[in-house]
């Protein structure tokens, strides 16, 4: 995917040039912190998975990958990934496709059966993860993995949380999250399922445990005060999703309206598509750009037949009815009511005003502080309750599968720190790369691999998978767009445009050094590295 570089003169040629003492600056080799590694919640090492992905090394890749998520083939299909909108490559042409390439080597893993290394060590502690959602599963692989005892207490039926509960078959078959969530049991994580903790305290002392870490999800649906007819059908968003993974499929007629503007309105509006409602309509009372939803799901409804009426708000709900008020935003850009009504026919209302986490578990712990509705922790993940950390939905943050994941891995480092009495102390950041620092003359031109879509009209009738992965062939190429942004990946560039041969090679994987004897400090190398990796600095005195 690079251009040629230039070829490098004779070795020796020049090394009667002693610099002297003129040179006033001198090249380095610098690291800086890709944009996309800095933009993923997880804190996964993009860069360096792709670099070992576009190499062909795919398992790997996927190794290095799961260092600090379990969950690839599942992020892979959910993540929103602000790692590409983060990505330097569209001051180019487009993004790296990076989610696509962590679905294909998920899949691949679970395809060829990679396993988890397990411990070699274990450390006689035992910890208590509460809720088996994605915060949990992470927490309980990292600690498992730091040689802990780890035990999850899950109130429902199955695993998975709201990857299971909230997200529809169409974005997740489940068979992927089963997969996934098995290879976590393997390494001796023990699942106790329709075990709900009633007590926390109580379970810590009944168990033995030394720690616990509390993920529990937001499961409880939020209400919203509409007068109603004791006949009209009003469900909650969360009961519908739920009640998929049962025999007993929800029952919402043909016409079906959704109330609220996420991307749990827009999944429960193509999920009762997908059970046969004619219409499926989202009542959002902003616009479009107001929207919270992500733009690629919106898109997908659209296509599915799902309409959506922007600037509108129920105000009453009867039998077979509801009757809406338009709404007008005003200079804050805030909604306000016209007092224009309209009634529109509905068979059933879903509401998908958003979700909270049920904390009956906390209740009477001391030193314990909820705020909101959710829980406050210090920067270690840990409440006022010494040794009882938590993350994913229960605390301050946005609700994504990957902001959990993230949250178990920092709450399982802190725990394994708190184990051995000592305190973990986050790594210190590179400086950022960004694009103004890329050469891109010296990179082609490679549009973006776009992934295939199921065709629209089983998207209409079935739960078949919508979005499809890539092959062995498009993930190749689409890890090959990575511009290594900050970081030398040894295009033997610098040493070849240098007029003083004074870049020594140190052979693969080992980069380049600088001879300052013979370096004149003319920057050309630093002009001509393409992903910014060389900087140029006084020559000290």
């Amino acid at each position: 995917m690079r251009k040629p570089f230039a070829i490098t003169l004779d070795p020796g040629s020049s090394l009667a040039n002693h610099t002297g003492s003129w040179r006033t600056l001198r090249p380095v080799y610098v690291d800086r912190l890709p944009p996309c590694n800095s933009g993923c919640p997880a804190g996964e090492n993009i860069q360096g998975w792709l670099a070992r992905a576009e190499s062909g090394d795919y398992e790997g890749a996927w190794r290095l990958l799961v260092e600090e998520n379990p969950l690839p083939a599942v992020m892979g299909r959910v993540c929103y990934h602000p790692c590409e909108t983060a990505c330097n490559r569209t001051t180019l042409d487009s993004a790296v496709g990076i989610n696509s390439i962590e679905r294909f080597l998920g899949d691949e893993a679970i395809k060829r059966g990679w396993r988890f290394a397990p411990p070699s060590v274990k450390s006689g502690k035992r910890v208590l993860v509460v809720g088996a959602g994605p915060s949990g599963l992470s927490a309980a692989y990292h600690l498992a993995l730091a040689g802990h005892e780890v035990e999850i207490y899950e109130a429902g039926p199955l695993a998975g949380g709201m990857m299971r509960f909230g997200i529809p078959k169409y974005r997740l078959p489940r068979e992927v999250l089963d997969a996934e969530v098995a290879r976590i049991l393997d390494l001796g994580v023990r699942l106790y399922l329709d075990r709900k903790v009633t007590d926390i305290r109580q379970s810590l002392k009944q168990g033995r445990f030394d720690a616990a870490f509390l993920a529990v999800g937001a499961h409880i649906g939020k209400r919203a005060y509409i007068p109603a007819g004791s006949s009209a059908r009003i469900l909650d968003a969360v009961s519908v999703l739920h009640s998929m993974e049962g025999e007993d499929k929800p029952k919402l007629g043909r016409r079906v309206i959704v109330y609220g503007g996420g991307n749990t309105a827009l999944d429960v509006a193509r999920t009762a598509r997908r059970l046969g409602a004619e219409e499926a309509l989202i009542v959002y009372r902003r616009t479009r750009e107001k929207m919270p939803a992500h733009e690629s799901e919106l898109e997908e409804a659209l296509q599915e037949g799902v309409m959506v009426k922007w600037l509108s708000t129920i105000k009453q709900a009867a039998a077979g009815s509801i009757t809406v008020e338009k709404m007008r935003l005003d200079e804050k850009g805030f909604p306000q009511p016209t007092g224009e009504l309209e009634t529109l026919a509905a068979d059933s209302v879903v509401l998908a005003l958003g979700q909270d986490a049920d904390l009956s578990l906390l209740e009477g712990v001391p030193g314990l502080e909820v705020v909101d509705g959710v829980v406050k922790v210090s920067p270690n993940m840990m409440t006022g309750y010494a040794g009882i950390f938590a993350g994913g939905d229960m605390v301050p943050a946005e609700r994504t599968v990957t902001v959990g994941v993230g949250h178990g891995k920092k709450a399982a480092r802190h725990i394994d720190a708190w184990l051995r009495g000592a305190t973990r102390q986050p790594a210190t950041k590179h400086a950022p790369a960004g694009a103004e620092r890329l050469n891109p003359w010296y990179y082609s031109d490679a549009p973006k691999t776009m992934r295939p879509v199921l065709d629209t009209l089983r998207r209409q009738s079935t739960f078949d998978e919508v979005v499809q992965g890539l092959d062995e062939k498009t993930a190749l190429f689409e890890a090959r767009r990575c511009l290594s942004c900050g970081n030398c990946f040894e295009c033997d560039n610098c040493y070849g445009v240098c007029p003083d041969n004074a870049v020594i090679k140190l052979g693969a994987g080992k980069r380049f050094a600088f001879n300052y004897d013979y370096c004149k400090g003319c920057g050309l190398c630093a002009a001509e590295c393409p992903c910014g990796a060389i900087d140029m600095v006084p020559e000290a005195i």
